[in-house]
């Protein structure tokens, strides 16, 4: 179980096989892996040691693939950083892991001084860009062009493959531990449940920087199939791509497909090659799915729901939940079944299993569950107790393993002594033809202790009030589930793998406790 190995297999049975497409850049496998051992080298005559940390701050392109590969065929350990952090937040990173060697593109390049200046360890860069290399820095270019390519190190199994850093939406980020195991063992299950298409593109728009990204990339370099590249998500550019290139799938989060859906290029585009899109990362997805549909009637439709702990799956609704009856019954809202090879229970709180249809706690186990965080003995013995790991996400199963999504525990509203879970009002909000995005929380209040608040994006030119969101909600949930008041807004914040930034949300409630706007 070693991540390189898919490299060694499709260069011994397909080496001019198109490996990776950005811009106008294209290379072949055996062109690959070449420029991957040549990297390593360099890393190595760096200072790479067997087990080092090396950094990349950077966005999608077939320079980052290759340093995903290369750090391990030289023995390294992989520290991905979040290209949306602030210059503190990357170097508290960097520190917590001692990484040593950071690449970075021509959009970070920028930061490279401040981050020098604060690091705690000496740190070489190296400038993943295109055009003249940045003073102080080493070229990737050129460092692939002056080493010679050296033997793969071979690490595997328990080996520690990555250290990738929570979001950081509650307190510090964490390093999550993830070996080569772990990371081999969440993606052969999505392959069997999902296998690949043969001869297919896979388009990478989510960034690799986040394990949802990554480990959908390692998937198709086990199938030795085609990498196609976009630096970031714009719709028009994406619709582009996509038709230029013939892609055949890709991984979005809800926010790009709504842009997508909103973009007139939509419907100008040929997107006839594109045949499969998963999606993640928000469990309220009903009416975006029938949107979705309703467009692209073609399209296999899958949902996965997972955690970097887990690298990154823990169970996918496959394109079968998602036909016109699945959707009638409510089955294409759940987030499907545990993956081959992964153990799924619902607990209360003192860890005891609770009869199907009880919401209770995610807990999980498998061979694909992280092997700590870094440094953090602590949260790790809170995280994982006798061998499961405690997922702080509030769920229930049906009776034929079905997972449905309530809510993260620490987010349920209790109002009047009542438990409140957001994502039962998010769906229904969703449902109204206005909505287009949607969030809701608790806010305090002198009567009920907490009461819904929701915050809402409408569709360009929608209008809709606070009294009919109300109304329509009041069909379809019980009456003290329903929005007390109701935000509107442009756009909600997100963190970089697409989720909703909850806390953001709720800052300007815990500062003064304002009054809500309706």
């Amino acid at each position: 179980m070693y991540m390189t190995q898919c490299l060694h297999r499709t260069v011994q049975q397909n080496p001019e096989h198109l490996a990776t497409c950005f811009g106008e850049r294209r290379q072949t496998y055996r062109q690959f892996v070449e420029r991957v051992a040549r990297l390593a080298g360099a890393l190595q005559r760096l200072g790479m040691a067997p087990g080092d940390r090396v950094g990349m701050l950077a966005h999608n392109s077939d320079r980052y693939l290759e340093y995903l590969f290369a750090v391990w065929w030289g023995g390294g350990v992989l520290n991905p950083v979040n290209s949306r952090w602030s210059v503190p937040e990357v170097v508290y990173s960097l520190d917590d892991c001692n990484t040593g060697i950071l690449i970075v593109d021509e959009h970070f390049a920028g930061l490279a001084e401040g981050i020098r200046a604060l690091v705690r360890m000496p740190t070489q860069f190296i400038y993943a860009g295109d055009g003249e290399v940045p003073a102080g820095m080493h070229g990737f270019e050129q460092l692939i062009a002056d080493t010679p390519a050296v033997q793969d190190a071979g690490r595997s199994g328990d080996d520690l493959a990555c250290i990738m850093y929570t979001g950081g939406t509650t307190g510090f980020p964490k390093g999550v531990m993830q070996s080569h195991q772990n990371l081999w063992s969440a993606c052969m299950p999505r392959m069997v449940d999902m296998p690949p298409i043969a001869g297919g593109r896979l388009l990478h728009v989510a960034p690799l920087f986040h394990v949802a990204g990554m480990a959908r990339a390692l998937i198709q370099f086990m199938a030795g199939e085609s990498h196609v590249l976009v630096a970031s998500f714009d719709a028009a550019h994406t619709l582009q791509v996509i038709e230029r290139e013939r892609v055949t799938e890709t991984l979005l989060v809800p926010s790009m497909i709504l842009a997508l859906l909103a973009h007139p290029d939509l419907d100008r585009r040929d997107l006839s090659t594109l045949k499969r899109l998963t999606y993640g990362a928000s469990p309220s997805a009903g009416e975006m799915v029938e949107q979705l549909l309703a467009r692209l009637p073609d399209i296999e439709l899958s949902h996965s729901y997972g955690l970097t702990e887990a690298c990154p799956v823990v169970s996918s609704n496959l394109p079968c939940n998602h036909t016109p009856q699945a959707r009638a019954s409510g089955l294409s809202r759940s987030v499907g079944r545990g993956g081959l090879g992964v153990q799924v229970k619902i607990v209360d709180p003192d860890g005891v299993e609770v009869p199907r249809g009880t919401v209770g706690e995610i807990i999980v186990r498998g061979p694909n569950i992280m092997r700590g965080y870094w440094n953090k003995p602590e949260e790790t013995a809170r995280a994982l107790r006798d061998g499961w790991l405690y997922t702080g996400d509030g769920a229930y199963m049906d009776e034929q393993g079905y997972l449905f999504i309530v809510d993260r525990l620490k987010d349920m509203i209790v109002s009047g002594g009542e438990n409140i879970y957001s994502a039962e009002v998010e769906n229904v909000l969703a449902r109204h033809p206005a909505v287009a995005q949607c969030a809701v929380i608790g806010v305090p209040h002198a009567q009920w202790g907490e009461a819904v608040h929701a915050v809402v994006v409408c569709h360009p030119g929608a209008q809709v009030d606070a009294a009919q969101l109300r109304e329509h909600c009041r069909q379809f949930i019980a009456g003290y589930k329903c929005p007390k008041s109701v935000e509107f807004r442009q756009q909600l914040p997100l963190s970089a793998a697409g989720k909703v930034l909850k806390r953001v949300l709720r800052e300007p409630f815990a500062a003064g406790h304002p009054t809500p706007a309706n």
